[in-house]
């Protein structure tokens, strides 16, 4: 007998509309379902700290409840119920962990409190392994499920020190193991949690997996070329629609920002490179001091775009688009870019060959590829780079588009 609403508690992404890849899942899964009455979603939202909840940048905001200190503690958006999490600022990395706990505690209390039947607890990432177990425990005695996204490799992650990686790999390993079902954005990471898991689930049975990507636009831009935004976006930055190379992604060593750049020093072309991401200092500085991409006028780092209509029209007009992400499933930023730009050239990864297929150019990390890439893809006609536009906008639509994965996410979600 199948129930009358599904009640579904989203753990682990900081926002809804933010940058980010879980952000912009959960903004999309709710916005999809929004009018659909046999689905109700509670998300978690970082009340305070980096990447933090401000439902005041939002359009269509409801329902606000405030303590009475004038604090937001839950609101109504895309007909879900978002609220909001407090966490204490001074534990430094530990805020994830610390964030994703007391979401779970106030899921299970207000289940409890609502007599909540049949509730899905989906947990995003695989942060606090040493504690799942009880929690998994508790969410089954109240009658719910725990369904974990568990990312892509997180301990591989080049920011991180060798312990906190072996964290990583032992909590991934726990998790995998207290979850009811894997849900996988990639192929490749359904294969690994395969590979390294089975057999060491509960009473050594084999983690079970699905495969829903995450999705992606191919509609176009709302702004027009002579839209004041795009005009004074390219002002501000010295560039010019299909004179440019583009990377949107985080500033961090696994998305190879070092080799795209010193590649791009090294290629003959006339084009500026934009990088838009969210600096980061020591890092920055790094990079200077190894590659003095300083000298080289067309290296420009031009911040961070949160305006996803500009953004979508800085896409539509590069002239290509690098993405260099090598840790993780599939990468919203690449699904963008393939549903937004026609010329994409790709590290050549599984994860990347699995999204892009043919529709794509390739490169490798090793001294010259890009750099040889890069002029030959100057050289390619405007035919070449429209038909490859075509492939990419294709792949989108046939297996990424978010009517698509919204359908798949309610077919996994739903109880006969």
């Amino acid at each position: 007998m199948k129930k009358d609403v599904q009640h579904i508690f989203l753990i682990g992404a900081k926002s809804l509309g933010a940058y980010g890849g879980y952000e912009t899942f959960v903004n999309k899964l709710t916005e999809y379902h929004q009018n659909d009455s046999t689905i109700k979603y509670h998300v978690a939202c970082k009340a305070n700290g980096s990447g933090c909840m401000d439902e005041t940048k939002l359009d269509g905001v409801t329902d606000i409840v405030k303590d009475r200190k004038g604090n937001t503690l839950e609101f109504a958006y895309h007909n879900a119920r978002c609220f909001k999490i407090g966490i204490p600022e001074k534990i430094g990395s530990a805020q994830a962990i610390y964030y994703d706990l007391k979401a779970l505690n106030e899921s299970c209390r207000y289940i409890k409190k609502n007599s909540i039947n049949d509730p899905i607890v989906y947990i995003m990432a695989c942060r606090i392994g040493p504690f799942i177990k009880y929690y998994y425990k508790k969410i089954h005695r109240l009658g719910g499920r725990v369904y974990l996204n568990p990312d892509g490799h997180e301990w591989l992650r080049g920011k991180w020190s060798r312990p906190v990686r072996k964290y990583w790999k032992i909590s991934e390993q726990l998790m995998v193991k207290w979850s009811d079902l894997c849900i996988c954005d990639s192929i490749n990471i359904e294969k690994y949690i395969h590979e390294c898991y089975d057999k060491k689930g509960i009473r050594k049975k084999n983690p079970e997996t699905t495969f829903i990507a995450y999705g992606a636009e191919t509609r176009r831009s709302e702004l027009s070329d002579d839209d004041p935004r795009i005009v004074e976006w390219y002002g501000s930055k010295a560039l010019k629609p299909k004179e440019y190379y583009l990377v949107v992604g985080r500033f961090v060593p696994e998305n190879n920002f070092e080799t795209m750049i010193r590649e791009f020093m090294k290629s003959h072309s006339k084009k500026n490179f934009a990088i838009i991401t969210n600096t980061n200092d020591k890092f920055l500085d790094e990079l200077e001091k190894k590659l003095h991409f300083k000298a080289d006028k067309r290296i420009k780092f031009v911040g961070t775009v949160y305006d996803q209509e500009l953004l979508m029209k800085i896409r539509e007009n590069a002239f290509g688009y690098f993405h260099g992400h090598e840790v993780g499933g599939t990468n919203p930023s690449l699904l963008e870019a393939l549903g937004s730009t026609d010329l994409n050239l790709l590290l050549d990864v599984g994860f990347n060959r699995e999204t892009a297929k043919d529709s794509a150019l390739y490169w490798s990390k090793d001294s010259g590829n890009l750099a040889e890439l890069i002029d030959k893809a100057d050289s390619l006609s405007t035919e070449t780079i429209r038909n490859y536009g075509k492939l990419s906008t294709k792949r989108i639509k046939d297996e990424y588009n978010w009517n698509y994965i919204a359908e798949r996410y309610k077919s996994v979600f739903e109880i006969h």
